[in-house]
């Protein structure tokens, strides 16, 4: 008998297991409501980005959650707008949902808004089979319906009444509030009450591929200002003259070139000027310059960015970078640096490893592909981030897309249902086991 059900389990082996026989009745009726909520779901996208809700357009990024309120509400949340009036910004969306006391307590990223203001001509969603286009169709109002779907699906199935959930949708993503401690303060405070936090942006995929996303690089902003004493050009490198503003900011930059690189790390000169006058203005992103052949500039401006993996990573570049403006400078000049400290890095942890392998075993119970890790070299930076110090977190549970903040802007529609599948059955697994706060 041994004999005979080694050989069984090893034909088993051989033919492989059928797609959801690993599944349970309540994760069978998750992929059936996924289905058949696919075409509802579509409806809301498409009335979600005809809506425009660009950063700046406050009342759009509110009419976009108060289309989204009745759809939480629904589903047993409890939803509240926190306006951003300190932040200069519209608000967030935060919908709670309570279940079984002591289970793990999940936090559900997106947001409401896109790149697209209202003065952009393009404001309207378009479908052609499984692919749509359309501001934010993509990022992230796909990323949104996706989770909601997926949220319908667990109630169909039973399995969200004993989830504990946490939902922000931020009206800032895209150009975030100032102060962004005050801009980030709910998200960052749902951290550090969640055990695990999932990011509905974008899926990412490598040759057709889907991609697990376990890490996401910081964005910083620096701003580097030279100076030098004026002069005719006739006396530049005089021991009176000195070198001027300009050859000490292209000290600086080079010496940056030259000694900064290493794993994981990308920093970017976007803008500079030197002359007579440097006038950098409000917004950071013109520098209105004045200034002649035969004059020795005394000031030069320069802003780029920076980009790390790890919090630590930050620390050192910055050190480096502090360290190499304020050491040999050229005579007769000086030079500062500024930091402007954006969005933290979200570091690739064991925690976080031990999700995708979660998502990993799914993925076999769904007979789909299992899903690498992405380089986090090939993600942006994003709202996890905040609460990446504090909770083990995946990344990119929305739809698979191309030209993202663009008018090519694309989604493939089909990605959602094997997206809310995947996330309706992980969150109903991780609704069953016991948390850690």
């Amino acid at each position: 008998m041994r004999v005979r059900a080694g050989l069984i389990a090893g034909v088993m082996l051989m033919a492989g297991v059928p797609a959801g026989a690993a599944l349970s009745p309540a994760e069978r009726t998750i992929t059936t409501s996924v289905e058949a909520g696919y075409e509802p779901a579509i409806g809301l996208l498409e009335r979600l980005v005809n809506q425009n809700s660009g950063s700046m357009n406050f009342a759009g990024v509110k009419a976009v959650a108060d289309m989204l309120r009745p759809q939480f509400e629904a589903l047993g949340f409890v939803v509240t707008w926190q306006p951003m009036d300190a932040a200069k910004r519209a608000g967030h969306l935060i919908a709670v949902h309570k279940g079984k006391a002591g289970a793990t307590k999940m936090l559900l990223i997106g947001h409401l808004d896109t790149v697209f203001e209202p003065d952009s001509p393009f404001q309207t969603f378009e479908r052609k089979g499984d692919l749509a286009r359309g501001p934010g169709v993509a990022d992230d109002k796909g990323g949104v319906v996706t989770m909601l779907l997926a949220l319908k699906a667990m109630q169909a199935a039973g399995t969200l009444k004993g989830a504990n959930i946490e939902i922000v949708l931020t009206g800032d993503e895209e150009d975030s509030g100032d102060p962004i401690g005050i801009a980030r303060a709910d998200l960052i405070a749902a951290g550090k009450r969640a055990d695990v936090a999932l990011d509905f942006e974008g899926l990412s995929q490598e040759d057709g591929k889907d991609m697990g996303s376990i890490a996401r690089r910081s964005s910083n902003s620096w701003t580097l200002t030279a100076t030098g004493k004026s002069g005719h050009s006739s006396g530049i490198f005089s021991a009176s003259a000195g070198d001027g503003a300009v050859y000490e900011l292209a000290r600086i930059i080079v010496a940056f070139r030259k000694e900064l690189p290493e794993p994981n790390l990308t920093f970017n000169v976007g803008l500079i000027g030197g002359g007579q006058s440097a006038d950098l203005d409000k917004d950071g992103v013109r520098i209105a310059v004045t200034g002649k052949t035969n004059i020795i500039p005394p000031v030069a401006v320069a802003k780029g960015d920076f980009r790390t993996l790890s919090e630590d990573q930050t620390a050192r570049v910055r050190a480096k970078m502090q360290a190499i403006v304020g050491a040999g400078h050229l005579p007769g000049t000086s030079a500062s640096i500024a930091f402007d400290m954006g969005y933290p890095s979200m570091a690739p942890t064991a925690g976080n490893r031990a999700l995708l392998a979660k998502l990993n075993g799914i993925n076999a119970d769904l007979g789909l592909a299992a899903m690498p890790e992405l380089d986090p070299l090939k993600r942006g930076a994003g709202d996890i981030s905040f609460v990446a110090q504090d909770v083990d977190g995946l990344v990119g549970l929305g739809v698979t897309s191309s030209g993202d903040h663009s008018p090519a802007e694309q989604a493939d529609l089909s990605s959602m249902k094997r997206q809310a599948k995947r996330a309706a059955i992980l969150m109903s697994r991780l609704a069953g086991e016991k948390g850690r706060k």
